[in-house]
């Protein structure tokens, strides 16, 4: 059913609560404020009894899809189940009521937390040390090259290039620009890695860094890594690590161990901390020994008298968060791995490489698998053959909504067409995953025997299939109250 907007149950008079009256002398506002400062004319907001506002607003949300009410296949993303039990950790009173300009003696619980997730992240990374700084994954890429670029203005050697693969998150190009780089495309082989001889001929000792996401966004885990980290170390280049999908490797391989020396995390995506929504996130950053002095300051260290920041850094690039990260998602992302351990994060890693490879084999019958290989955490198949009949991967994902899953990522990797990026995460049953299965045939059956049938979905829901490109280019923020003869 259509939900009418709150402006349109709006009648005058109504009200959600009732005030006593006012109990001190009135003052004319414009004794206290210059009248060029005050509004003219009403607020034009909505008159309306409570009821009206708890039924309307828990209307508009139970049309929401998102972890908490149906799978979420988002490739890349990784929209797993957040334990609830770790939110109610965050919220205590010990955690919510203390600020950060506080004595550091005051905040000892808080500071050991954030000592003691900074060794788990060491001990799960392999890297030498841990910023908790950056606010989300693209900000612990940008605090990433900008500590490279103060490495190589250190000992004077001009770098000014970042090598990207084509298969990257726009991220990483977005964030080399910022930060002054200009990027190079390294493009992928056959079998969807780094093609090596492509990379040969672009390594120069102009290159800084080589950003890389392992498994890479087709789901693929980089063959040659230990190569591609030789060709990147003999040159004097970094090798970086957009931990984006470092839910495939957790207990199974260290990114050190890969030649890695630098890498972001996503607490949000690895840790199972709240996705989406505007954040927060949180992007930690790790490091090798090399590149330790250069951290964003504070640091938190530990010494005789208990847990302390550290600000005198002389190499660091400075702050780069205001006070100190994004600490209640941290906080969540601690309790995550306090809970689980070191062989449950290992078990996170093979139910997540298992459920996305059950999915993987049981629909590359009925969809093109590009890339025809076991895969990690996720995979993407294509709908190019849907093309034949003229319908788009858009269209199978708006179909999908009528079934009761939010669709997966689309057209992303570039590198694929028509891509369908599919991520089942380690949280879903296998009842969950055939029921996908299920629907994902009944589509293709669809675009088979009745394509109109899947290029108008979706059918089911409140709204039906918007003009994409006329929402983007003609907004309507504002309420216009409609007057008699409209």
């Amino acid at each position: 059913m259509r939900e009418p907007l709150i402006f349109e149950k709006s009648r005058k008079g109504r009200r959600g609560c009732s005030l006593p009256a006012c109990d001190v002398d009135k003052e004319n506002l414009e004794k206290l404020i210059p009248k060029k400062y005050l509004r003219q004319g009403s607020l034009g907001l909505p008159e309306v009894s409570e009821p009206d506002v708890v039924r309307h607003f828990v209307r508009l949300s139970q049309q929401n899809m998102g972890v908490d009410t149906n799978f979420y296949s988002l490739g890349s993303c990784t929209m797993k189940y957040n334990p609830k039990v770790n939110e109610d950790i965050a919220n205590l009173p010990g955690f919510t009521r203390i600020h950060p300009y506080q004595p550091q003696a005051s905040v000892q619980g808080t500071l050991q937390l954030l000592y003691e997730m900074e060794k788990l992240l060491c001990e799960i990374s392999g890297m030498d040390r841990i910023s908790l700084q950056p606010a989300a994954g693209a900000h612990g890429e940008l605090t990433s090259l900008m500590m490279i670029k103060a490495y190589y203005e250190d000992i004077k050697e001009h770098r000014d290039t970042v090598l990207v693969p084509d298969s990257a998150h726009g991220t990483n190009p977005a964030s080399s620009h910022l930060c002054g780089f200009r990027t190079v495309v390294v493009k992928s082989n056959k079998d969807g890695g780094i093609d090596l001889e492509d990379l040969k001929g672009k390594m120069s000792e102009r290159v800084a860094v080589l950003m890389l996401t392992i498994p890479n966004t087709l789901g693929l885990f980089e063959r040659n890594i230990l190569e591609v980290s030789r060709i990147i170390h003999d040159r004097g280049g970094f090798l970086y690590l957009d931990g984006a999908n470092l839910n495939a490797l957790l207990g199974i391989v260290k990114p050190s161990d890969l030649g890695i020396d630098i890498m972001h995390f996503n607490l949000h995506k690895t840790f199972s901390t709240p996705h989406g929504g505007g954040g927060p996130g949180s992007g930690p950053l790790g490091v090798k020994g090399k590149l330790a002095a250069y951290l964003p300051a504070p640091t938190v260290e530990k010494d005789k008298k208990g847990y302390y920041l550290d600000y005198d850094r002389a190499r660091s690039i400075g702050k780069v968060r205001s006070f100190y990260g994004n600490i209640e998602v941290i906080i969540k992302a601690y309790c995550y791995l306090r809970f689980l351990g070191r062989e449950g994060l290992k078990k996170v890693s093979q139910n997540a490489v298992l459920n996305a490879n059950y999915l993987m084999s049981k629909l590359k019958r009925y969809f093109y698998l590009p890339y025809d290989q076991p895969c990690m955490h996720e995979f993407v198949l294509s709908g190019v053959e849907g093309k034949m009949k003229d319908v788009r991967t858009l269209d199978i994902a708006k179909r999908l909504l009528d079934f009761g899953f939010h669709p997966p990522t689309i057209y992303f990797p570039l590198i694929v067409k028509e891509a369908l990026m599919i991520e089942p995460t380690e949280t879903e049953s296998k009842e969950t995953l055939d029921a996908f299965v299920s629907s994902m045939i009944q589509i293709r059956k669809e675009i088979d025997d009745d394509p109109s049938l899947v290029k108008q979905a979706p059918h089911n829901l409140s709204i039906g299939r918007l003009d994409e490109v006329k929402a983007a280019k003609e907004l309507k923020l504002r309420w216009k109250e409609k007057k008699s003869g409209d």
